[in-house]
């Protein structure tokens, strides 16, 4: 890799590309109704995702960028529970058919902060509502600090298969400038009782880029991870808005690595996994070869959607919960931010949807570019333009932050054929955002581009 690209490139505020038009463009003229409208439109044969939103934890992570907020009594997440079930049902309804489900994501906050019974009659409802089927992928995001051997359980009955488990980073020192202390013994323990009870997807987190972290306590994160076998890791660099994460504030900015530092930690953990005989797979994530993510990729039919890079191939996501984001092929739909506005009006028998965005054609052609080129570094600009009847002269002439990046050499262009240069991948959100017509970067939040 490249540090004078990381330099020149590296301090740019990006989007991820898990969605195109990204989510600041959503609008509330999308609301209820149109998604009702949407929703009875599915397709007959459609099948879909479910991912369930659960915006509750102990106490606060400092890095966190998620819609969370701490909760000291159970009742309230209960209560949450049960407006969940009611809007699995409200939207089942709405399709008017139990459509088929291959994928359900419990993301937060701390999923695992439900009571054990809370999850299983979560489950039984979606089951109630969808036909899960039998092969059905079921993840859930757990927090190791306070998975109990109850829950454990109660996701073993529910047929949970993966799990993914937040670890950032080892080090003592970046845990306490990050208010997250999580020992290793802690997480080897939880991957113990994961395996014992049949889980056996098992994910690791980790993030570079935190306060006080040194590309040698990155390494010994890396190492003390591998010990414990993860089929797959996710590896982000940490986003600083406390601008729109205030809880951010209580990081020393002064202790925050630079973008140089960044790169140097981001290329030491990639290279430090590949060595361990992990497969690299687009801009973040790292699966062993044998992996269903890594076969994907290999067979180019990887996806890229609101939990990152995944082997779902289907055109429907459906959100639950404060927040959750769900993709039909008309478009997206948020719902409602605020728990107490999202409850009420599932209380009221209303979708609870806040805002989203109506794809044109154009949305769709330059979705399909992005996710390519996220997906596989490369994209075949004259094969998806002709999919969509689109020119491909016209839509390369448009991109005009194709040239520095062409000049540069992050960037070869055969043809109508683009591909990323092998050194230059940590690049590719650049790559990606040549492509985006909505993209202001004066006006959004994002993440360093390295």
């Amino acid at each position: 890799m490249r540090t004078d690209l990381a330099a020149s490139y590296g301090d740019e505020r990006l989007p991820r590309y898990t969605s195109y038009p990204t989510a600041p463009h959503f609008s509330p003229a999308v609301g209820p109704d149109t998604y009702a409208e949407w929703l009875a439109g599915l397709p007959a044969g459609a099948s879909a995702s479910l991912y369930l939103h659960v915006p509750f934890c102990r106490e606060m992570c400092w890095y966190c960028g998620c819609h969370t907020q701490i909760v000291r009594r159970d009742g309230l997440i209960a209560a949450y529970q049960r407006t969940l079930r009611s809007e699995i049902a409200q939207v089942s309804e709405t399709i008017g058919r139990r459509i088929k489900v291959e994928h359900i994501h419990f993301g937060g906050g701390t999923p695992t902060i439900m009571a054990p019974e809370a999850f299983a009659e979560l489950m039984a409802a979606m089951r109630h509502s969808f036909f899960v089927l039998p092969s059905a992928e079921i993840a859930v995001e757990i927090d190791p600090r306070t998975l109990t051997s109850e829950m454990v359980e109660a996701m073993r009955l529910s047929g949970v298969n993966r799990a993914s488990l937040g670890v950032q980073s080892f080090d003592p020192v970046v845990q306490r400038a990050i208010n997250r202390v999580q020992s290793h013994e802690q997480t080897a323990s939880v991957v113990d009782r994961l395996h014992r009870a049949g889980i056996n997807g098992i994910n690791f987190d980790l993030i570079y880029g935190l306060p006080h972290q040194t590309v040698a306590s990155c390494l010994d994160t890396v190492r003390r991870s591998l010990e414990l076998g993860p089929d797959r890791f996710s590896v982000f660099g940490y986003a600083h808005v406390p601008d729109f994460k205030k809880h951010q504030r209580m990081i020393n900015e002064a202790a925050l690595p630079d973008g140089l530092a960044r790169h140097d930690q981001a290329c030491a953990i990639a290279n430090a996994l590949k060595e361990a005989g992990y497969v690299q797979i687009g801009l973040d994530h790292f699966a062993r070869p044998d992996d269903a993510m890594a076969v994907a990729f290999e067979e180019r039919t990887l996806r890229r959607n609101f939990q990152g890079y995944t082997t779902d191939k289907g055109e429907v996501l459906l959100g639950f919960g404060a927040s959750a984001i769900g993709h039909l092929p008309q478009g997206y739909v948020q719902n409602q931010v605020q728990i107490g506005a999202y409850a009420q009006s599932i209380a009221a028998g209303r979708l609870a949807t806040a805002k989203g965005y109506g794809l044109t054609d154009d949305d769709r052609l330059r979705a399909d570019i992005i996710e390519r080129i996220m997906c596989e570094f490369s994209a075949d600009i004259g094969d998806i333009c002709a999919r969509h009847g689109a020119e491909p002269e016209a839509m390369l002439q448009s991109a005009a932050r194709l040239k520095p990046l062409i000049s540069d050499g992050i960037v070869r262009l055969d043809g109508d054929r683009l591909a990323v240069a092998s050194d230059s991948r940590f690049l590719v959100r650049s790559v990606a955002a040549a492509f985006d017509a909505h993209l202001d970067p004066a006006k959004q939040l994002h993440s360093r581009a390295v």
